[in-house]
């Protein structure tokens, strides 16, 4: 493969700019940044920031490969709460094109089986606004897979008018969680992958996803929560590359016979030497370029 491979900068564990040199010392393309809070909340960048950032990132030789706007909470899921994550996950759209990248990745929610369901309407609503805007920018707000099977989220994706809303692919939450085939995954979702995270991992037993990724009547989704649980939880474990139940090299032929070019980008939410399993997984994708 000759994917250019990106670091998730927060799995560094490092803040901002210092992550983003590691990133550099580590022999990454390119690097994918939260932007819903602190420092890179685009309430807090200006147009001068933003291309000051922008330039330094380029100066290290680096690209954007993808800003991840996960609100966490229920997604998209309340109708209460939607007007103002929608219009913060526009903001974040506007600071991904000005600094670069086509791509916000985010979790949604999970979505519900049945389309008649007020939950499932309510989140169409909310992605049928967002992919309109993502599209009017020629960008993307790309659904991390995991919470459904890859055939339940097409269906999903398929009735929204705009490919604005696609696909940040994951291996490893699906066979952590639904237990779903990653290589069948990227066949399936084809036509809307434009990102992908590049992880690891086993599923213990089956998990209810809604306990997992939060939903109405559930507690909310929380990154933290996330990581704990893959780390000692009953449900699923996030392994290194290549101990997990992904097979990589089947899964990274699916992506080269679907065409898929873009970034392959390692995250790392457990473990507590993260510099030396990121510098193991770049060694490890290498081996299939």
């Amino acid at each position: 493969m000759n994917n250019p491979i990106g670091i998730m900068v927060d799995s560094l564990r490092l803040g901002v700019r210092d992550g983003l040199k590691k990133a550099k010392e580590l022999g990454a393309d390119g690097v994918q940044i939260y932007a819903v809070s602190g420092e890179m909340d685009p309430a807090n960048l200006t147009a001068g920031a933003r291309k000051e950032l922008k330039d330094y990132i380029a100066s290290l030789g680096l690209e954007i490969s993808a800003l991840c706007g996960d609100l966490g909470g229920h997604g998209f899921q309340d109708a209460s709460a939607n007007a103002a994550k929608i219009e913060k996950s526009k903001r974040i759209l506007d600071l991904a094109v000005d600094l670069g990248t086509k791509v916000v990745t985010t979790h949604i929610g999970v979505v519900p089986e049945q389309t008649n369901d007020p939950i499932y309407e309510t989140m169409h609503r909310a992605c049928e606004e967002l992919g309109v805007y993502a599209k009017s920018l020629d960008a993307y707000f790309a659904i991390e897979t995991g919470p459904e099977t890859a055939a339940h989220l097409k269906g999903f994706l398929d009735s929204l008018s705009t490919n604005g809303v696609s696909v940040n692919f994951d291996p490893a939450n699906m066979v952590m969680v639904t237990g779903d085939d990653p290589v069948q995954g990227v066949i399936t979702l084809k036509d809307y992958i434009v990102h992908t995270h590049v992880k690891d991992g086993v599923r213990l037993r089956q998990a209810d996803p809604r306990e997992i990724y939060g939903s109405l009547g559930y507690k909310p989704m929380s990154h933290e929560q996330i990581a704990e649980a893959a780390t000692s939880g009953p449900y699923y474990r996030e392994l290194a590359l290549g101990e997990g139940h992904v097979d990589f090299a089947r899964y990274f032929q699916a992506l080269r016979d679907i065409g898929y070019k873009g970034y392959l980008t390692i995250e790392r939410e457990v473990g507590e030497q993260p510099e030396k399993d990121i510098a193991s997984a770049i060694a490890f994708i290498q081996k299939y370029q």
